[in-house]
């Protein structure tokens, strides 16, 4: 149990790292200078890379079993890259940057999953990884709660970037605890768990279409806040406080929803996608209420 909560901790300082970074990324690209195009662009190369790349990190971190080294580089690289965004004089600086930090994220999810799977094994799983996701969701809302707080004080988008500097040292110095604490995380009984099946069954595509259809068509918040950048809607220290709102209610609805999953089945994930599509559009109103609903 110590090995989930030192990693739910890894999660909370990381979260309040890059998720404080993603409320105000929008407008700092826009103040540099970046389009529209330029903006949703980065943001998806960004996405794109921090999921695809998962396949390539993931099956590494099997092949060769090291699993902790894996997630220390993917971790060194994401949590890093935020604070570095202070520095930046260009927006094709940051978005380098962002394709760093989204990279980081993609070598370590895996690795970090599957030893995260290995301690929470022997009945424990699902308060395991309910832990560790609590703790997810805690620091999400408070990264963009931080910068908001920075940004209200009348600090710089540079100062906000710096201060993320600590929760990320915060959350390499809760890893290399871990590390140190539990070595052979997944050895010997993590072993069985590392075993997969070859190929997929043919529900699993039926699924993974109409998933992939809808990531295509949500855009992500970088242009949200750019958006908000731009047409000065609400003051620029409130953008991060919208994003903090969408973290916590994206907390609530994964408990209700997950209930209603339970109770209902697949249905209710159709009914999350239809009602997340219509209330997207709202998202880039210039009506402060129907902003805060999308």
């Amino acid at each position: 149990m110590r090995l989930i909560v030192l990693l739910g901790l890894v999660s909370l300082f990381s979260d309040i790292t890059y998720e404080g970074a993603r409320g105000i990324l929008g407008p700092y690209l826009g103040l540099l200078g970046a389009s529209a195009l330029a903006v949703g662009f980065v943001a998806g190369l960004g996405e794109l890379l921090g999921y695809g790349l998962r396949l390539l990190s993931g099956w590494f971190a099997d092949k060769s079993r090291a699993h902790w080294s894996v997630a220390a580089v993917g971790y060194v690289v994401n949590l890093l890259s935020v604070p570095t965004l202070a520095l930046t004089g260009s927006w094709h600086q940051a978005a380098v940057l962002v394709a760093l930090e989204r990279t980081g994220k993609a070598i370590r999810t895996p690795s970090r999953d599957t030893i995260l799977s290995c301690a929470a094994s022997g009945g424990r799983r699902g308060l395991g990884f309910g832990i560790h996701e609590a703790l997810d969701q805690i620091g999400a809302v408070i990264g963009p709660l931080a910068v908001g707080w920075v940004m209200k004080l009348g600090g710089s988008y540079r100062d906000a970037f710096a201060l993320l500097g600590i929760p990320a040292v915060l959350a390499l110095f809760a890893l290399w605890t871990a590390r140190r604490s539990y070595p052979h995380a997944i050895e010997p009984e993590g072993r069985d768990a590392l075993r997969t099946e070859k190929g997929f069954p043919k529900g699993f595509w039926l699924y993974m279409i109409p998933m992939g259809l809808i990531g295509a068509g949500f855009p992500d918040f970088a242009l949200i806040g750019y958006h908000l950048g731009k047409t000065a809607i609400v003051p620029v220290h409130l953008i991060p406080y919208l994003y903090a709102l969408a973290m916590g209610v994206d907390a609530l609805c994964a408990l209700a929803f997950g209930w209603l999953f339970d109770k209902k089945g697949v249905k209710v994930m159709a009914l999350s996608a239809a009602g997340s599509a219509l209330c997207l559009p709202l998202a880039f109103s210039h009506n402060t209420g129907l902003l805060a609903l999308g």
